[in-house]
């Protein structure tokens, strides 16, 4: 790619009953600090919404022509919406964001600095939570997003915020993991995965045990899905070095050392769900249940 020339890419907003969150994220958005890049479209796919998302998007799209509303009467999973995403996207650039989180000024320019390397294909961003790490679910939260860091500075791991060359046509519509599934048609085309640290987007962990194991079953049995279907496996699946990664820098309290072991027994048990759901109950989590608590981003 030529660096003489701003990198236009396309944003991509996958949104379901996302009021409380679409209007703050469209903001930041469209104030992004770009020197190396410019936001072509930013696409906002609703699918089956019920609240004001699609009004609030409408309104925005009347300020600046570049945001769109795609419609989807009814929720057809998320891979649905990413599919009708990339049919419209141009750019050279794609970059989903999740319709709960929220990126920094500079998040975008920091993923599309990456792709100076003519080897890379994928970037991943860098989460960090919102939620209180004071209390157990905090903790977690942290804990585990801090875990993902450490892994994707050495292993590159994309979620919550992706860019990818636009050489992605479709996924599999029935992906419960659309991220991952992208990271293997990317990988498949002989590109690299990278990770940019600096482009920070903040998120919301769950503030429940229920909603925090529904999630941790649902992402399980959809990694399965993939692996058994295209044999592409995450670095997140790879448990040594999630387990290496844990006792490389180990710095914890005695009340945190129980808070973690507490956090590895319900890892272990939304695996044991998921690997349930998938190869017992036969079940595809591509449209899932919305953990609400993870909405509420302050």
């Amino acid at each position: 790619m030529m660096r003489s020339e701003k990198i236009k890419c396309d944003v991509g907003i996958m949104a379901y009953n996302e009021e409380a969150n679409i209007g703050q994220l469209l903001s930041v958005l469209l104030s992004q600090k770009t020197s190396n890049s410019e936001i072509s479209q930013i696409i906002v796919v609703a699918s089956g919404c019920t609240d004001r998302t699609e009004f609030i998007v409408n309104n925005f799209s009347k300020k600046d022509r570049r945001i769109r509303l795609l419609t989807q009467k009814k929720r057809e999973g998320k891979a649905s919406a990413v599919n009708l995403f990339l049919k419209q996207a141009k750019g050279g650039i794609c970059i989903l964001v999740g319709g709960d989180i929220l990126p920094k000024d500079n998040t975008i320019e920091n993923l599309i600095e990456k792709f100076s390397n003519p080897k890379i294909g994928m970037v991943g961003g860098h989460p960090i939570p919102k939620n209180n790490p004071k209390t157990f679910m905090g903790f977690t939260a942290h804990f585990l997003w801090g875990l993902h860091h450490k892994l994707s500075l050495e292993y590159p791991k994309c979620g919550e915020i992706v860019a990818f060359l636009n050489i992605v046509k479709r996924i599999p519509q029935d992906t419960p993991v659309d991220e991952v599934n992208i990271e293997q048609i990317i990988t498949k085309e002989e590109y690299k995965l990278d990770y940019a640290p600096k482009a920070i987007v903040y998120n919301k962990g769950p503030d429940n045990l229920k909603e925090f194991l529904a999630q941790r079953r649902r992402n399980f049995a959809g990694h399965l899905f993939l692996k058994k279907r295209f044999k592409y496996e995450a670095s997140t699946m790879k448990g040594r070095r999630i387990v290496f990664l844990l006792f490389k820098d180990l710095k914890f309290n005695l009340k945190e050392i129980v808070w973690i072991f507490a956090i590895a027994i319900l890892e272990v048990t939304g695996r044991i769900l998921g690997a349930y759901d998938f190869y017992i109950k036969k079940k595809n989590p591509y449209i899932w249940e919305i953990a609400k608590t993870t909405k509420k981003m302050k």
